[in-house]
């Protein structure tokens, strides 16, 4: 892959606090090697402008490798960038051109208030897990893996909704910043296995609950999460959360 560095014109958002008025200021980069992570980029603007004596661009990232989800940027009005299927951590400069320019916002929505720049507060998915996203087990030792026989559909389809990070790039993405993509992905994945049942009618009432009490909005299946989600989770899972819904309100009549 032919290797080439460029100029970018970068429009980011800046915000000081939560309470502060945030507005976009404009930035230029220069030298960009095309193999540079979009998070280098901005690493690279950022030691510019601690040297200029400015405040640097507050952005949260961490492992840097697609797993965390902390990396959480709207670029050039797609979640985490132009590539499907793709972290803002792992998305490369090569996906852009000498010359662009890059419009760069946090995550807008009710329930994700800005903190400082690109950061948000996204502890209100933390809120709905700990309403009801784990299983009961007793303690000792762990049991062993083959203990408790899983079908193999139910581990695979279990398995690709934990792959759900929590980003929060569905929520950004729809129009009514809602969080069912992220809320059916946590409850298909417990409900799906055996461990998953002692909690299984309680776990879906309190997480929904939980969503609801956090202000995050109704699923109107424009399927906008899906097509923005880094870990391609599907709708499908909303649909089984829709389900386990009703089971659950029809068993606790």
């Amino acid at each position: 892959m032919e290797h080439y560095t460029m100029n970018l014109k970068l429009k980011i958002w800046r915000q000081a606090n939560r309470d502060a008025k945030g507005a976009f200021r404009n930035y230029e980069v220069s030298g960009i090697s095309s193999e540079m992570s979009f998070l280098e980029m901005i690493d690279v603007l950022n030691e510019k402008l601690i040297e200029n004596g400015d405040d640097p661009v507050a952005f949260d990232h961490d492992c840097r490798e697609g797993i965390c989800g902390m990396c959480s940027m709207y670029i050039n009005g797609r979640p985490h960038g132009p590539w499907e299927g793709t972290t803002t951590c792992q998305l490369h400069m090569r996906a852009f051109h000498d010359g662009d320019t890059i419009v760069i916002e946090p995550w807008r929505a009710n329930s994700f208030p800005v903190i400082k720049d690109l950061v948000v507060d996204r502890s209100a998915f933390d809120r709905i897990i700990q309403a009801g996203g784990y299983i009961s087990v007793n303690t000792g030792n762990a049991v062993d893996g083959n203990a408790i026989p899983i079908p193999k559909d139910k581990a695979d389809a279990s398995f690709a909704a934990a792959a759900c990070i929590g980003c929060g790039a569905c929520v950004a993405a729809c129009k009514n910043s809602s969080a069912m993509l992220f809320l059916s992905a946590k409850v298909t994945h417990l409900a799906l296995l055996p461990q998953g049942i002692p909690e299984h009618d309680s776990r879906v009432k309190d997480m929904v609950e939980r969503m609801d009490k956090e202000g995050f909005g109704a699923c109107s299946n424009t399927t906008a999460c899906e097509s923005v989600c880094p870990k391609e989770i599907k709708m499908t899972n909303i649909a089984y959360l829709n389900k386990e819904y009703l089971l659950a309100t029809l068993n606790n009549k």
